[in-house]
């Protein structure tokens, strides 16, 4: 199975379509969606090192847009959908230690966990229900999803050829791995906050 969703995307990427379901994953990861757009990002890139900084690009402005909406979830619908959401993720009940936090460490809050495994989305619902200054949120968050698209695009580019050789002959330890530090970020994400 991992095998035909990893064929499925590597075909994917010689789709016109192709930038467009990237931006779509990257977008929804930030407001709702649960899997990262790193599980498209790389092995489109490594099929396409010649597009690995477009792909970078479509990632980071799909992922902005999408902590836009977040934004405006927490921002609007913070009581019903923000709280559902941070319910799942078991963060309902720490909303104050949070708001703390926003208050001494916006800022690199905001830069560090963009960066991180954490899901993005519970920064992006948080910062709109908090108020946090909305052009400053953007800023952040292109700066920081950037560093963190435009890195992983700059190594797939200069160490695709080996790289795709070992995620394609160790496949299934390979997507482990990816579970297991999306876990790990997941368990970070409910003790940090």
């Amino acid at each position: 199975m991992l095998r035909k969703i990893y064929d499925w995307i590597v075909a994917l990427s010689a789709r016109p379509s192709a930038p467009w379901a990237l931006a779509a994953v990257a977008f929804a990861e930030s407001s709702f969606f649960i899997i990262p757009p790193d599980v498209m990002l790389a092995p489109m890139a490594l099929a396409r090192p010649d597009r690995a900084w477009r792909y970078a690009l479509v990632c980071t402005l799909g992922s902005v847009f999408g902590g836009m909406f977040g934004y405006a979830i927490g921002h609007l619908l913070f009581d019903s959908v923000g709280m559902w959401i941070l319910d799942l993720y078991n963060l309902g009940g720490k909303v104050e230690t949070i708001k703390e936090a926003y208050a001494k460490w916006g800022a690199l809050l905001i830069l560090l966990k963009g960066l991180t495994p954490i899901p993005f989305k519970l920064v992006t619902i948080v910062s709109g229900a908090l108020d946090y200054n909305f052009p400053l949120f953007v800023l952040l968050c292109l700066i920081t999803r950037g560093a963190r698209f435009f890195l992983l695009a700059g190594l797939l580019n200069k160490f695709g050829g080996p790289m795709r050789n070992f995620i394609e002959n160790r496949l299934g330890l390979v997507v482990s791995g990816m579970v297991a530090i999306f876990i790990i970020g997941l368990i970070v994400a409910a003790k940090l906050a």
